[in-house]
């Protein structure tokens, strides 16, 4: 196999085939395969929301792999979709495969890569089948509850009462390595735990176990993972261009912060790979006047990382060149799609408008109760009306004995008990001891306590921060009475004391990528401000930030 008409050896394909991943398992098992022939692999994706910019992560693997001489299989996973907690409904999981098959060959083109050496595969045109059918339920006969329903914690969508679906999820995506019949699967890190699960339920079945390679996840634009589901985290591949620019000038960018920044890491995940393919030497440019320095070009990712460490790189130059670099890659693709008709007409059957038929048949089915005295399992939804948000009042508040960036506070959220709460929060590099003392706050009631720094912590104060590293605490409009619940127009309120939200599974972490500071310094859970019956929740000073 060539690259460039350079011929490589086992050890450069494999280098080729490895870099810039997370991790690798089975590497003495892929090196042995490729000094006998080119490797076989597949990427699964389950068609379920709207594909975004993290899709390029996978996809300058995919053009590395292909470089590689690997044999590429790209499963559209329709199955699966459905039985993720029903993210897709069968009605439109048809159309939504598809699109990602389009959407999928249009990326690959936009950045050179040749998709006539990719396969693609539709899941159901095999799972159905009855040999399929048959390894899964030798596989239900081996494998534990246990076993399942930890395999695909990070993948599966976690919900009040899990359904079987989700249980099954795992065991297919373990089968679909042996029924494509490659040596690898690749994925992202969060799927590790299925893969070590694959590792050790196929052999049971008397098949080989694969090798499994992992690319790291891009952070959504909030600082927490990017998701289809949420579309304040990511940048979708259609969106135009003043979205993109929109939501990168929101982004969170804290100056000199490295970690959870997902502007930088889709610098580093996709831009500068992608600037590579071909021997290519890559180039990241910063575009800024020159009383602020003029530009600046960086060949390497390393360096760029470093000058932003040491703030010589301004959060508000990285938005604005990150903005017209992904801009740059996404024109193609909306071009293509500007052009044809029929893709637009795709779009619409796979992601119809809120009050479509077919969008009322899933919305009816979502929130149709089971007749009284079922045992079917009702799905708890994923918003506000599950958070217990109250306005409480600091009585006391003094420094960590163990940790100096923490305050230990004495909190009355308002309990029954008359009892305050022991709060531990993370403020003591943002806002003077002195600043809390009898200060109203806003604070989160229904978390599960937990330990931070030897100190049991039972509740969380609100606080917003901005892209410069700005923090403020929300605070609540005054005469709002202490334990009074905030609320949101048209979602419902969390009974007091009636849930304690499960950590695993990360219901207030979901919300919390939808909750912020809008640019009248309002704190807003989609765009529907917080409210007691005094009036709306806001901050002094900042604008337009992230709340946590």
């Amino acid at each position: 196999m060539s690259m460039n008409g350079i011929t490589m050896t086992p050890e450069k394909k494999y280098e080729l085939i490895t870099r810039n991943l997370q991790e690798v398992l089975g590497e003495e098992e892929i090196l042995n395969i490729l000094k006998e022939r080119d490797l076989k692999l597949y990427w699964g994706t389950a068609p379920t929301g709207k594909p975004h910019i993290g899709y390029f992560v996978p996809m300058s693997k995919i053009a590395d792999f292909l470089s590689a001489g690997v044999e590429v299989t790209v499963l559209l996973a329709d199955i699966h979709a459905f039985l993720d907690n029903m993210k897709a409904p069968l009605e439109l999981v048809n159309h939504r495969t598809k699109y990602y098959e389009v959407l999928i060959k249009t990326v690959l083109e936009s950045i050179g890569v040749p998709i006539d050496k990719l396969k693609f595969v539709v899941g159901s045109t095999y799972q159905l089948t009855k040999e399929y059918n048959m390894d899964n339920y030798r596989l239900c006969a081996t494998v534990t509850e246990h076993d399942a329903k930890k395999a695909g914690a990070e993948v599966v969508k976690q919900i009040e009462s899990p359904l079987l679906s989700g249980l099954l999820y795992p065991g297919l995506q373990a089968l679909d390595e042996e029924y494509l019949k490659v040596d690898a699967q690749f994925g992202g890190v969060d799927q590790r735990k299925i893969f070590v699960f694959a590792e050790k339920y196929l052999p049971h079945l008397g098949y080989k176990k694969r090798a499994h390679l992992m690319n790291p996840m891009v952070p959504g634009l909030a600082g927490s993972k990017m998701s289809s589901s949420d579309p304040d985290s990511k940048i979708d591949l259609l969106d135009d261009e003043a979205t993109v620019t929109r939501k990168l000038k929101k982004a969170f960018c804290e100056e000199g912060n490295v970690t959870d920044n997902g502007v930088l890491s889709f610098i580093k995940s996709v831009l500068f790979p992608l600037g590579s393919l071909n021997g290519q030497t890559p180039k990241f440019v910063i575009n800024r006047p020159e009383k602020f320095g003029g530009e600046a070009i960086y060949t390497d990712y390393q360096s760029l990382e470093d000058d932003f460490r040491e703030k010589k790189v301004h959060p508000g130059d990285l938005k604005n060149s990150a903005s017209e670099a992904i801009n740059k890659l996404l024109d193609p693709i909306r071009k293509k799609w500007a052009s044809d008709p029929e893709l637009s007409k795709l779009t619409s059957r796979a992601y119809p408008e809120p009050g479509s038929k077919i969008t009322k048949k899933k919305e009816s089915k979502k929130h149709n109760q089971p007749p009284k005295g079922s045992n079917t399992p009702t799905e708890l939804p994923v918003d506000v009306s599950r958070i217990d948000v109250r306005v409480a009042k600091i009585i006391k508040a003094e420094n960590h004995p163990k940790n100096p960036k923490s305050y230990v506070s004495t909190v009355d959220v308002g309990d029954a008990s008359g009892n305050p709460r022991t709060v531990v929060s993370g403020l003591a590099s943002h806002i003077p001891l002195e600043q809390l003392q009898g200060r109203h706050v806003v604070a989160v009631c229904n978390l599960k306590p937990a330990r931070l720094q030897g100190i049991e912590s039972s509740a969380m104060l609100l606080a917003a921060s901005s892209s410069d590293g700005q923090l403020e605490l929300l605070d609540p409009p005054e005469g709002s009475e202490i334990g009074e619940q905030v609320i949101w127009k048209g979602y419902g309120s969390a009974k007091r004391d009636s849930e304690i939200l499960n950590p695993k599974q990360k219901v207030f972490d979901q919300v919390a990528e939808s909750l912020r500071v809008n640019e009248e310094g309002v704190a807003v859970f989609k765009d529907v401000p917080f409210e007691t019956s005094k009036g709306v929740v806001t901050v002094k000073t900042l604008k337009e930030g992230t709340i946590r």
